[in-house]
């Protein structure tokens, strides 16, 4: 008589599977418990934003502020060392700070999803994925507050928005989809090798500046010396992700290249995702 046992609550497993962790259908079912926990992930990532403006009389508004500030102070200094109208360069770069307060945060954040929740790792039954679920939903409260700052800005500078602006929902889906593969390589990989989130956070402080978000392709295109460089920042994965969402809540012109190299990024980066949490899920709980 066939016998089957249980590998996770609630999933039941073949059991030739038993005898090798690396199992491409507990890698799978692992993503799938942790969607379907999607009350408690929430609920942690609402609290988590709580916890850190506890006892704040202006609450999380601060991190509309916070950002705000900065993209003011931003603006104002690049707009005047470009020569561009404020009304045209302040959308832009607060734009840009708010896609890429999401990029790093789940760049950098990722790198330690897993150290930092050692504790729940060790002693609770939870799937990986639930702490990337969490992470992901965690950054998008912090984009939705900072999105206030946007609002502000179209009012103060009203630009040409039309149906096109609701390209920013599934850009947006599809840059969450993304956090959530680069959370999982470098959370597993930074687990492993503890030097890996300072070469992280690194790397990605110098792809803010090779990004364009304090400063604008368009300025490198107008100057004949210059033209043939802005084209090399297409070279730059991060450039795609962050003008697929600026382009539509700006009104500007949409361009579908940006949009096929984001795809083909999502189909690679989760592939390679998947093949790490096959290999070595089993094997954060001892490495934390």
């Amino acid at each position: 008589m066939a016998v089957t046992v249980t590998d996770e609550p609630g999933d039941v497993v073949d059991p030739s599977e038993v005898s090798s962790p690396r199992s491409w259908r507990r890698a799978f079912a692992d993503l799938a418990q942790g969607w379907r926990q999607r009350p408690l992930w929430g609920y942690l990532g609402w609290q988590d934003i709580k916890q850190r403006y506890r006892r704040s009389v202006l609450g999380p508004l601060w991190i509309s502020i916070s950002m705000g500030v900065i993209a003011l102070g931003l603006g104002i200094l690049y707009s005047a060392l470009f020569q561009i109208s404020l009304a045209t360069f302040l959308p832009h770069v607060a734009v840009g700070l708010l896609i890429w307060n999401f990029v790093s945060g789940c760049i950098l954040e990722g790198s330690e999803v897993f150290i930092a929740n050692e504790g729940l790792i060790k002693f609770l039954p939870a799937p990986l994925s639930l702490h990337i679920y969490r992470l992901v939903w965690r950054q998008t409260l912090f984009f939705l507050h900072n999105l206030v700052v946007w609002v502000v800005l179209m009012i103060v500078f009203p630009h040409p928005l039309g149906l096109s602006t609701l390209l920013a929902i599934p850009a947006f889906v599809l840059l969450a989809i993304n956090g959530a593969w680069v959370a999982i390589l470098a959370g597993i990989l930074a687990t492993r090798f503890r030097d890996i989130p300072p070469i992280i956070a690194s790397v990605t402080q110098l792809v803010f500046y090779l990004t364009p978000i304090v400063w604008s392709v368009d300025i490198l295109s107008d100057n004949p010396a210059a033209r043939e460089r802005a084209q090399l920042v297409e070279l730059n994965p991060v450039f795609h992700f962050v003008e697929i969402v600026r382009q539509p809540l700006l009104g500007q012109e949409i361009v579908g290249r940006y949009w096929l190299v984001t795809g083909v990024i999502t189909i690679v980066g989760w592939a390679a995702a998947l093949i790490c949490l096959r290999n070595y899920r089993s094997r954060v709980a001892y490495w934390v």
